[in-house]
């Protein structure tokens, strides 16, 4: 069983690097951060936690090729794993439109784009000229790393939709679904496992990392006020899928929407979530946590990975995890 964490880029950057000794010490494996627009920079984020550990697998959550070039990404992905010893861990998907929106990004193609990116990226990390002509990616001969990769850096893809979901078992090491709720986990496998067995791979080599949202901590109200201010943030931003399983849709998180990017008014925004969107993420005390994965593990799930809120302390809710969760699963 392998665990990780997974934090957004909202916090002060020093509370990373407290986030990632702290998450190794507590006996995670993997430690992610995610690179949303007009946040804090993973890259720099990641770079400090990589100088601050050394067993911690480290990895972005993700990096998109509309926003930034492939051939940099590339670039990045080899420096951060020669800083790190080897540990780092590329995740890459299309982004979120929503979000590119703000911007005025377009995201023509998007499974095309990412499915280019992990080729063209696996061939400059693997010492490899990366000539691409495809759809999204056209790249000379003069494409290539002008210094050497320690190695061919793992690419987990994240995805929300049917048909990136399918690119995870087709072409990537690992995946990063998104399981809001939890339970969402025996929907997604069957698009994966779809994609490797048309690749002539098997699903069961992959990571796939059961992404879940928790928040935990003894006080009820907190714990849940937190989590709400994820979805107030986050759940317009999801995909039909996952508002399906939650029995919600887009409409539903349009006034929460209005209220937290329109309004600035987070207050609000909170008190539009329902009780059917906090069915996303977990709420409660660290044995609430163990219950409601124990079917996810019974589902066949060997890598699970624990993402924002965590908890109103999130420094405490890791010490809790790797003190509660992790022993348990791991002695199962």
């Amino acid at each position: 069983m392998k665990f990780s964490l997974r934090l957004n880029n909202d916090l002060p950057a020093a509370r990373y690097v407290e986030m990632a000794t702290a998450a190794e010490a507590a006996g995670f494996d993997q430690f992610w951060v995610s690179h949303d627009l007009f946040l804090r920079s993973a890259p720099v984020i990641l770079t400090a936690c990589a100088l601050a550990t050394t067993r911690l697998e480290i990895g972005t959550c993700i990096l998109n090729p509309y926003s930034q070039n492939p051939a940099e990404i590339a670039m990045f992905a080899a420096t951060l794993d020669e800083v790190s010893g080897g540990r780092f861990n590329l995740g890459l998907a299309a982004g979120a439109g929503e979000f590119m929106k703000w911007i005025g990004l377009e995201q023509p193609k998007p499974v095309a784009a990412v499915r280019e990116s992990i080729t063209a990226i696996n061939r400059l990390l693997s010492g490899e000229t990366a000539a691409v002509d495809g759809s999204f990616l056209r790249w000379t001969s003069e494409a290539y790393l002008r210094f050497p990769a320690r190695r061919r850096v793992p690419i987990y893809v994240g995805a929300m939709s049917p048909n990136m979901l399918r690119l995870i078992g087709e072409a990537a090491d690992g995946g990063l679904p998104l399981l809001f709720p939890p339970e969402h986990y025996e929907t997604v496998m069957p698009y994966i496992r779809e994609g490797a067995a048309a690749a002539g791979r098997s699903a069961d080599d992959l990571d796939i990392a059961a992404c879940v949202w928790c928040s935990v901590g003894d006080d009820l109200a907190a714990a849940e006020d937190a989590l709400r201010e994820k979805i107030a943030y986050y759940g317009y931003a999801l995909s039909p899928l996952i508002w399906e399983r939650l029995g919600l849709t887009r409409g539903d998180f349009d006034g929460i929407e209005r209220a937290a990017m329109v309004e600035r008014d987070m207050a609000k925004a909170k008190a539009l979530v329902t009780p059917a969107m906090l069915r996303i993420g977990i709420v409660g005390t660290t044995r609430d946590l163990i219950e409601r994965l124990e079917a996810l593990v019974a589902m066949g799930v060997k890598h699970l990975s624990f993402g924002p809120p965590l908890g109103t302390d999130p420094l405490e809710a890791v010490r809790a995890i790797g003190r509660d969760v992790i022993p348990h699963f791991r002695k199962a």
